[in-house]
């Protein structure tokens, strides 16, 4: 079973939870001040502040995001992992010291220290907002994943304990507390994240199921009682395969899927697969109806009317094989079948069996032994890997089947660009498709130094100097984790430990292939990832809504001890909000999420923050267009894509209005001509006026 519930994993995390509560709670006294809730007095150290950076920046979408990403496409992932560090380039040679030296708290100082403008402030404020709740989708639906496994509770209970316990963590302490659980954070992550890296090169690679001896014989599920030699049915044709009685060839749920075949002619009216599927525990082919009907797949039927799908093969000689799928059934009364079987984990019950193997190492070899880093990728590309995608089939009555079935692919595809969704576009020849690529490694570069939580952690330090070395820290602890992500990535594609319906739990379930202690400190230092990530945001935006909103707009004079009050009472409201969302959008990919931020954060912010630095004749009303601009015309264009339409609204794809869905190469560059025709207009007015 993929989700069972671990005790120590249970013990790990609440352990860690409560150093974190502990911590806060500690240094919530020196945070009494406004000075020290929101900027930490600008006494943090610079090595410390870089690390922090890292353990700010490495969310939710970093480790469990790209690490799913890589495992179920490949090298896809880690074009997120480029765009990530390339941003940090602008971060360092153009924000780090000017936002040091011009601002005081937030975002919107530094946009304002030339103008002393309310609206530049109310501008800013509300792009502020806007980014740190957009980001914060992602890493509150990274918590629900997370605390599905580790504490075997709904998607639901975690986001709101990650809400509860990250509100607690900024009301108690603001930028102090939050700093050093983020360097704690940052720290950890850097640290298991090199030792399953080791730990993955060490265990090398194993063609079919021979990594999996260590399986556990737990399952209660119907897969248990109907083990069977995988492959064997095309070593020999026509064959079916036999039972397993050899444990040391089962998977982690004591699983190995079946197969049959090859065979010639017409499916349905072939003897020696009828004759198969009848040892097969009475079984027989059901003839394809509805949605079925021309597609991939069969189903057959025992005779206990459980239902197994099938996925069709056929080779270079024109015959067909029948490889097991996987199934996850909606109906319309709301209920759900796995493979055939109620949900769960009792008896009677399924889930869905973990997958992702090599099929074939180079020469025939059955296992490598220990690798070499680059030896790794060597091999890996001369291997057949055997990935899990996925099709969904709605019948007329709105009951769907998500079909998830194995498809063999070279080591040398997976290692290439263009195999997700996401990243199709960089080898099709449609013109939208490649823009839209381009769009999004846009957003990802200019995305980073545009981030409103990023940005304020220039406050923490002492001076000019610091927050540049910082940032040199930072940009090497991002860096090296980066790298670490494509071995843990490509390492759980490899690990027969994947969650074939889940991408964002890659990582954790990796480690649980290796012990179950690793699972539990992962899973525990991903948790931390989350509640140092969503702590920045939340303080960033309670900074936005006390200092720039109520303060500069709203008028209200407020002392340094009623700063602090309004400052905790908007990172509740804030956090709630937060968790709503999150539960909201529970379907969705981490990382494609964060994509969308970016671009937000990026649209909004980098035009005016680069323009304000670099072109005199930037004015306030040039800064005050171009943020409105950039932030509405990016949220909309999101709200209008293709992939929001059937991921949030549940409608198809070819009803948006928008041609592709990352907005970034349209949206940047119009935040740019905004400021510019605005500045220059409004610096004509006024000097037609003085004259």
């Amino acid at each position: 079973m993929i989700h069972a519930t671990s005790p120590l994993a249970i013990a790990v995390f609440v352990l860690f939870v409560a150093i974190t509560l502990v911590l806060s709670s500690y240094l919530g006294k020196k945070a009494k001040s406004s000075a020290g809730y929101f900027a930490a007095h600008g006494q943090i150290p610079w090595f410390v502040n870089g690390v922090a950076f890292a353990g700010d920046y490495l969310s939710a979408a970093s480790f469990l995001g790209i690490c799913g990403m890589i495992a179920f496409y490949g090298y896809d992932g880690f074009l997120y992992s480029i765009g990530y560090l390339a941003g940090w380039i602008v971060a360092l040679f153009v924000v780090a010291e000017p936002m040091k030296r011009l601002g005081k708290f937030t975002f919107a100082d530094a946009l304002n220290a030339r103008f002393n403008s309310p609206g530049i402030k109310a501008a800013a404020g509300i792009s502020t907002l806007a980014v740190s709740i957009f980001y914060l989708i992602p890493q509150m639906v990274g918590a629900g994943v997370l605390v599905q496994p580790l504490l075997g509770l709904p998607h639901w209970v975690g986001v709101v304990l990650v809400g509860a316990v990250v509100i607690f963590i900024v009301v108690t302490a603001g930028m102090v507390s939050t700093t050093w659980v983020q360097f704690i954070k940052g720290a950890l992550l850097l640290a298991f994240s090199t030792l399953l890296s080791v730990l993955i090169l060490w265990r090398g690679f194993h063609a079919g199921d021979e990594h999996a001896e260590l399986a556990s014989q737990s399952s209660a599920t119907r897969g248990t009682a109907r083990l069977t030699a995988d492959n064997a049915a095309l070593d020999a044709p026509n064959a079916v395969a036999e039972p397993a009685t050899n444990h040391a060839n089962l998977r982690p749920s004591g699983y190995v899927f079946r197969s049959l075949g090859p065979f010639t002619g017409d499916l349905f009216d072939n003897e020696q697969l009828a004759t198969n599927l009848q040892a097969l525990s009475g079984s027989k082919l059901l003839p394809p109806t509805g949605p079925w009907q021309g597609t991939q797949f069969v189903q057959s039927q025992d005779r206990d009317g459980i239902v197994t799908t099938w996925s069709l093969r056929t080779d270079n000689e024109g015959r067909t094989s029948l490889h097991e799928a996987q199934t996850v059934t909606k109906r319309s009364d709301g209920s759900v079948l796995v493979n055939g079987l109620p949900r769960g984990t009792k008896a009677g019950e399924n889930q869905l069996h973990p997958v992702g193997r090599i099929s074939r190492l180079p020469r025939g070899e059955t296992s490598t032994g220990p690798l070499g880093p680059l030896e790794f990728f060597r091999i890996l590309q001369q291997s057949e890997v055997v990935l899990w995608p996925s099709k969904t089939l709605v019948e007329p009555d709105g009951s769907s089947t998500t079909v998830y079935f194995q498809k063999p692919t070279p080591g040398s595809q997976v290692l290439r660009p263009g195999e997700s969704p996401t990243f199709a576009g960089i080898r099709s020849d449609k013109f939208f498709d490649k823009l839209n690529f381009l769009s999004l490694m846009l957003a990802l570069f200019c995305g980073t130094a545009s981030l409103p939580h990023i940005l304020i952690r220039y406050y923490t330090v002492h001076d000019e100097a610091a927050a540049r070395k910082s940032t040199i820290v930072g940009i090497a602890c991002i860096g090296f984790f980066y790298v670490l992500t494509l071995y843990m990535g490509l390492g759980a594609m490899t690990s027969g430990s994947l969650e074939p319906s889940d991408s964002n739990m890659a990582a954790p379930l990796l480690a649980r292939s290796f012990s179950e202690l690793l699972f539990a400190v992962i899973s525990a230092i991903a948790f931390t990832t989350v509640l140092g990530t969503v702590s920045g945001l939340i303080l960033a935006s309670a900074g936005a809504v006390t200092h720039d909103l109520l303060e500069s707009i709203g008028g209200m004079k407020m002392n340094d001890h009623e700063r602090v009050r309004i400052a905790k009472l908007a990172s509740v409201v804030v956090g709630i909000v937060a968790i709503s969302l999150g539960i909201l959008f529970k379907q969705m990919n981490v990382t494609f999420l964060v994509g969308w931020a970016f671009s937000v954060a990026a649209s909004a912010n980098l035009p005016a923050l680069v323009m304000l630095l670099f072109w005199p004749s930037t004015t306030r009303q040039g800064v005050i267009a171009a943020i409105i601009v950039g932030m509405l015309s990016s949220l909309a264009w999101i709200l209008l894509s293709g992939d929001t339409f059937a991921n949030v609204y549940g409608l198809p794809k070819e009803g948006s209005i928008v041609p592709f869905s990352q907005p970034g190469i349209v949206t940047i560059p119009l935040g740019f001509l905004t400021l510019i025709v605005v500045s220059l207009l409004s610096r004509g007015k006024r000097e037609m006026q003085a004259a």
